[in-house]
């Protein structure tokens, strides 16, 4: 069966900053969802990860789709006249557009999609995060689909030997969507010179070389580039199908345990460690951390199952416990150094002015001696 997986987030409202949505905010957009599903949608599911709503559907209408599209832009005005009349804080903050153009890609929610060939048994990923950008999942995807020391499926799997091709965007370039596409394993070394600088290459999709069959979306979109000045951290959406010609579900969580240093947090403007938490989950220490969620799922003719929280299981409280311990140490050092964004990254926000201004008070001083 040709199916399509689409997942649309957006912040629309939260309860005491940048925390979490109402529940009143939640149950609006459920209740919107689920009286227009019929003859759209085959399924959906709705959570919450810090103060974003992803809304995750099942269809078979492909990528791009204009109604799908239009619903889900739709729940979220409708939404954010609910966050008004409960006076919740940014209301709408990620309805960068006023009128619905087709699709919501460039209107400011984050959208990742995937139109597969579903398999008898089709298990896959929903990852979510708050208060980081696209580039918080480099790391975690090179790892688990070119390392063989994280995934030792690709030298145990036949078809997993064969490598992975990775689509890599550029997310600088605000006119147009500039990609290169390169192999694991033979340009590895390609691939890594790149992700290393998660704020300009961030990788957009992941493709199996043995079935040409999709295994990764990631949504790159980024608020600023639609904006043109800061309007709150991108906090992308990911879906990751697991198992048979894939990474095991296992494989693809493990890099998580990392808890490695992404852009975000107070104000976009820092660089904390990426905290996975359950389902659900608010927003606390220092508008942060930086955090993911994962709901995995299985799918059949279109129909999901109930999720599991792959990052309840007693497990990550250690690694919780130990990316708290690198986001207070980091939070010693203050604005100074590496604990800030580059000024790339700032230039949207108030420190550009601040400082032109400087620069204009500098003077050079006469020299002391002839």
């Amino acid at each position: 069966m040709k199916l399509t997986l689409s997942v649309i987030k957006a912040d629309i409202g939260s309860v005491g900053g940048h925390v979490a949505p109402s529940q009143r905010l939640l149950a609006k957009i459920r209740e919107y969802i689920g009286e227009r599903a019929p003859g759209l949608l085959l399924d959906y599911f709705i959570s919450h990860t810090g103060d974003d709503i992803a809304i995750l559907m099942s269809h078979t209408r492909g990528e791009g789709d204009s109604s799908v599209h239009k619903l889900a832009w739709d729940a979220f005005r409708v939404g954010t006249e609910t966050a008004r009349q409960e006076g919740l804080y940014g209301a709408g903050q990620d309805l960068l557009k006023d009128s619905f153009s087709g699709n919501v890609r460039g209107m400011g929610p984050a959208v990742a999609e995937m139109e597969i060939n579903e398999r008898p048994n089709e298990p896959f990923l929903l990852f979510a995060a708050d208060k980081t950008d696209p580039g918080a999942y480099n790391l975690p995807l090179y790892l688990a689909f070119a390392d063989v020391m994280n995934t030792p499926r690709l030298i145990l799997s036949p078809k997993m030997s064969r490598g992975f091709r990775f689509v890599i965007m550029d997310v600088s370039d605000t006119s147009e969507d500039r990609i290169i596409e390169l192999n694991a394993p033979e340009e590895m070394y390609d691939i890594a010179a790149l992700l290393r600088d998660p704020e300009r290459y961030v990788i957009e999709s992941v493709w199996s070389r043995a079935s040409s069959e999709q295994a990764v979306a990631v949504a790159t979109s980024r608020l600023h580039n639609i904006a043109g000045k800061y309007t709150g951290k991108d906090d992308p959406v990911m879906l990751v199908r697991v198992q048979m010609d894939f990474p095991a579900t296992g494989e693809v969580l493990a890099p998580f345990a990392i808890g490695h240093f992404v852009a975000g947090c107070m104000r976009g403007s820092h660089q904390m460690p990426l905290m996975p938490v359950t389902q659900n989950t608010g927003i606390s220490y220092f508008d942060g951390p930086p955090i993911v969620s994962c709901a995995g799922f299985c799918v059949h003719g279109g129909n999901l199952t109930e999720p599991v929280d792959n990052f309840a299981q007693s497990f990550w409280d250690t690694v919780r416990g130990h990316v708290a311990d690198k986001a207070i140490e980091m939070r010693r050092q203050g604005f100074v150094g590496a604990a800030m964004l580059p000024m790339s990254e700032l230039e949207y926000t108030g420190i550009a002015e601040k400082l032109k201004t400087l620069q204009r008070r500098f003077g050079v001083r006469a020299p002391m001696y002839q």
